[in-house]
């Protein structure tokens, strides 16, 4: 069964061609460079960007996976959360795609997507596991009993991890988006250089918060004398992702150890970190533990993710209603 996934819920124009689930056929990406000059993504301007980039996006995505409209069985698209303009775009789109060569259609959770790159990549991995979910707008740990059935065990109480990583690297001069940047400067740097707070570590939830350790490093910053900060960026930048990641595993792992869960996933643009990556395998000591992540052009949005999670779910439902809408605040329980 071929599906067709399109993902414009932020700044990605990206269409893929997935064969039964599990095998992609193409995953082709435009992430939006405009927005840099913004500090940040502008819903505008990336549903402008996406209006002239979905049909090229869509015609390169047949033409590397060598099929046709009329040889894809099932049309997927993102249909929540994420920004309503770009959603509406890629939604849209996908209908008229779905009606046009009478194809069923099935609305996708952008969440369920991240859990389903997983499943996509890792044959290996349980029915039921854990998966930490982390990008720039979701912080998220949520028990997998099977695909389509999820419990939240806790989030965030304000900024998404990802969010702090890229705003951390904007005040630092990084530049946007920082997030990975700021990674790859921290590998040279001295990660006890300064004790920056990990918030709520020690409470016995699995909430997040990272509106302070953001907010710690730019009062840091300020207190700086002049010249300091280049001499000491790469530390800072490690201090700082050492305190982000720090909260995030030791949450994970406790939350894994509790529930008797022993696959874990990561999900979403952060589990690219290579810091997240190393400290999980660094404290996953005991062999009954896996640990599982996405290949990086996987953790990033993406529709291969939307066309596997797609094919899972009209399995599992069959066809979406084409009357569908976009949904921004959709949660992962509403999948």
């Amino acid at each position: 069964m071929l599906t067709l996934g399109i993902e414009t819920s932020c700044d990605e124009t990206s269409v893929a061609v997935v064969r039964d689930g599990n095998t992609i056929l193409s995953n082709v990406i435009l992430t939006q460079v405009v927005h840099s000059k913004f500090g940040g993504v502008v819903p505008e301007v990336a549903s402008r960007a996406h209006l002239k980039t979905i049909i090229p996006i869509y015609d390169q995505a047949l033409e590397q996976a060598g099929v046709g409209l009329g040889d894809i069985d099932l049309v997927a698209a993102t249909m929540g959360p994420g920004l309503v303009g770009p959603l509406l775009v890629g939604l849209t789109f996908a209908k008229g795609l779905a009606f046009g060569a009478s194809k069923p259609f099935v609305a996708v959770n952008h969440m369920e997507g991240h859990l389903a790159a997983n499943i996509l990549e890792h044959a290996d991995l349980d029915q039921s596991h854990l998966c930490l979910i982390v990008s720039g707008g979701h912080t998220m740990l949520a028990e997998v009993k099977r695909f389509g059935e999820y419990e939240i065990l806790g989030g965030t109480r304000d900024d998404a991890v990802g969010e702090a990583f890229d705003k951390v690297a904007k005040i630092m001069g990084l530049g946007y988006p920082g997030g990975h940047r700021l990674d790859g400067l921290a590998q040279s740097g001295n990660p006890d250089y300064v004790r920056f707070p990990r918030a709520m570590m020690g409470q016995k939830n699995y909430t997040f918060s990272y509106s302070g350790v953001k907010t710690a490093v730019a009062l840091y910053l300020e207190k700086l004398e002049q010249g300091e900060l280049e001499r000491h960026k790469a530390d800072i930048a490690a201090s700082f992702q050492e305190a982000a990641v720090e909260v995030l595993v030791e949450k994970t792992l406790r939350a894994a150890r509790e529930k008797r869960l022993y696959h874990i996933a990561l999900a979403g643009g952060v589990a690219a970190n290579t810091r997240l990556r190393k400290m999980f395998q660094e404290r996953l000591n005991n062999k009954k533990y896996r640990l599982f992540w996405p290949c990086v052009e996987l953790c990033t949005d993406n529709a291969a993710m939307i066309a596997a999670a797609g094919y899972y779910r009209f399995q599992r439902d069959g066809p979406s209603d084409l009357t569908v809408n976009a949904v921004p605040y959709l949660r992962l329980t509403q999948a």
